[in-house]
């Protein structure tokens, strides 16, 4: 029967279903025709881009498989999306995942498409125990710098967790909070949990600045959202500083003219 099986019956198997049939896969390569062999090489290179990506999901639980040793359950990761933008608000995100929780290629929202960022996003607030958000605007970023800004953000989404935490996993930042915490240096690359936050902070500020694009559309907020590319440096200089941007933060402070609202 196998022998009868057309290229595309082949592909749908091995891509479509997702076949690991070993037997299968063994008379497939004595297959001559060039186009099995093909179909196979791009099934053999789907599945060690799999492999990768399993190893290190597994590796990005192992703060939290050491945490939930300790007897914590409720892990709750951290993180904060909008420290460097001269406008917008800074945005920081809480997640508590469940133990079973289980998705591969997750990572620093960085390093992510906007497409598998809004994917990611979607799934991580269909499956997370809890979710909370922590916003801080620009005017309060210049009334208490940008760091203290952060850390506000950041205990604004715990406390807007509608489970309590019982230990939290934050980016690099060090708060005062009543819970354990651990503040681990590049955490979003080293821990699902903060990845998962840094995903929800990242899209929920993206959003946000598509927002404020509509309201002042000539500094691209859409596409930088709020970082100093040519064109916001060239709209600063032609219309002046809105209320979103970040007055203490150069070069903004060096324009003076201010839209009226």
């Amino acid at each position: 029967m196998m022998e009868k099986m057309t290229i595309g019956e082949i592909e749908q198997k091995l891509l479509i279903e997702r076949s690991r049939d070993d037997a299968f896969i063994q008379f497939l390569k004595k297959d001559e025709r060039k186009g099995v062999q093909k179909v196979l090489a791009k099934w053999e290179k789907l599945c060690a881009k799999e492999e990768l990506l399993q190893k290190k999901f597994v590796e990005m639980t192992s703060f939290e498989r050491e945490i939930r040793k300790q007897g914590f359950q409720l892990i709750a990761g951290i993180d904060e999306a909008g420290r460097g933008p001269l406008a917008g608000p800074v945005v920081a995100a809480a997640v508590i995942l469940p133990e079973e929780f289980y998705l591969p290629g997750i990572d620093d929202s960085k390093k992510l498409s906007e497409q598998s960022r809004e994917e990611y996003f979607a799934y991580i607030q269909s499956e997370a125990i809890a979710v909370g958000v922590g916003i801080i605007d620009a005017q309060e970023i210049d009334s208490i710098n940008i760091l203290e800004a952060a850390k506000k953000a950041m205990l604004n989404a715990v406390s807007e967790l509608t489970v309590s935490p019982d230990y939290l996993l934050v980016d690099a930042v060090k708060l005062e909070t009543p819970y354990p915490a651990e503040a681990l240096i590049k955490g979003d690359a080293r821990s699902v949990t903060i990845a998962a936050a840094s995903i929800i902070a990242k899209v929920t500020r993206d959003r946000l600045m598509k927002e404020i694009d509509k309201e002042y559309p000539h500094y691209g907020f859409a596409s930088n959202m709020g970082y100093g590319t040519a064109v916001h440096l060239d709209a600063l200089r032609n219309y002046g500083v809105t209320p979103y941007h970040r007055k203490s933060f150069s070069p903004v402070k060096e324009y003076d003219r201010t839209i009226v609202e």
